[in-house]
């Protein structure tokens, strides 16, 4: 009989990280850099009006509600196949966006491209040894934090939230937090000088929703009380002495919240009017079988 290892496909507590927020200034700018510079597709059900715009990214989300500028202090992973293509079309806002703190630059693997307010986004090509399965998504989030507390950051999120949580070594300490299946949240240990929390927030799903929120409670963490489905913390504390860490908004939700894996609509950026095709409309997150393991899987009589 063939042997599994069972414990890979373990994930914890957390089954999804959903969508990052940040405020900006200018959703015109916002839609420039979002939408027609990186290839994304704006939500076409929800907040459609001029004061929030939610951008899918596969299977997450930007969220980017109208504000003064909001700005990850670290950067977001994405993962879009087509690096040409990609460069093809930051390079085409270029202009549209003097001015602006918008930048992109090449790099080995990845692509780092800079919205009109800070924001930093590396593009990888898909990978699926090292992003799982999919052509468009989020794989991570990493924060910059301060010089040693890496290490108890890792110890935070599996005693209060029951997420594994792993250190390692290389370009600076990092804690990896698992989020969902093949989704992280990161944190990197840096000497820089780190400006003050600004409000932005990451969003998770969890399974067991009242453990960790009792945790919290007992620690004096929460920090919004949203509605049923949902409530928020910002704070990641030393568990002996309280001591706060680093901050960064956490909204928690059930997976019984109403919008728990809503289907979100990914437009494919190569069509326009001029090579219209029927059937190449939408953007496929998840690679085909044959493209993540050099097999394809076969069902079982």
């Amino acid at each position: 009989m063939q042997q599994y290892d069972r414990a890979a496909e373990d994930l914890g507590n957390s089954i999804h990280l959903e969508h990052v927020n940040v405020q900006v200034p200018d959703q015109r700018l916002a839609q420039l850099f979002y939408a027609v510079g990186l290839g994304l597709t704006r939500d076409p059900y929800l907040m459609v009006a001029d004061t929030n715009m939610w951008i899918n990214v596969g299977r997450s989300q930007f969220h980017l509600p109208s504000g003064p500028a909001q700005v990850v202090r670290g950067h977001t992973g994405l993962v879009i196949s087509g690096r040409a293509a990609l460069l093809n079309r930051l390079a085409a806002v270029s202009r549209k966006l003097e001015g602006t703190k918008f930048g992109f630059s090449e790099h080995n693997d990845y692509v780092e491209a800079i919205c009109p307010w800070g924001n930093r986004v590396r593009c990888y090509e898909p990978d699926a040894a090292r992003f799982g399965r999919i052509s468009l998504g989020i794989p991570y989030v990493e924060f910059e934090v301060p010089v040693g507390t890496a290490k108890r950051i890792a110890d935070f999120y599996p005693a209060i939230m029951g997420t594994p949580a792993q250190m390692q070594n290389g370009d600076g300490t990092l804690t990896r937090v698992l989020m969902g299946k093949n989704q992280y949240m990161q944190f990197r240990e840096t000497d820089r000088p780190q400006p003050d929390f600004d409000g932005h927030h990451v969003q998770m799903y969890i399974a067991n929703f009242s453990g960790p929120y009792d945790r919290l409670k007992a620690r004096n963490l929460i920090s919004i009380e949203d509605n049923q489905y949902q409530y928020r913390f910002k704070d990641i504390v030393d568990l002996e002495s309280g001591k706060v860490l680093f901050t960064v908004e956490h909204e928690v939700r059930s997976a019984t919240h109403p919008m728990y894996l809503r289907p979100l609509v990914n437009r494919n950026p190569a069509t326009t009017n001029q090579n219209y095709a029927n059937g190449y409309d939408s953007w496929l997150w998840a690679m085909d079988p044959e493209e993540y393991d050099g097999r394809v899987m076969q069902p079982r009589n």
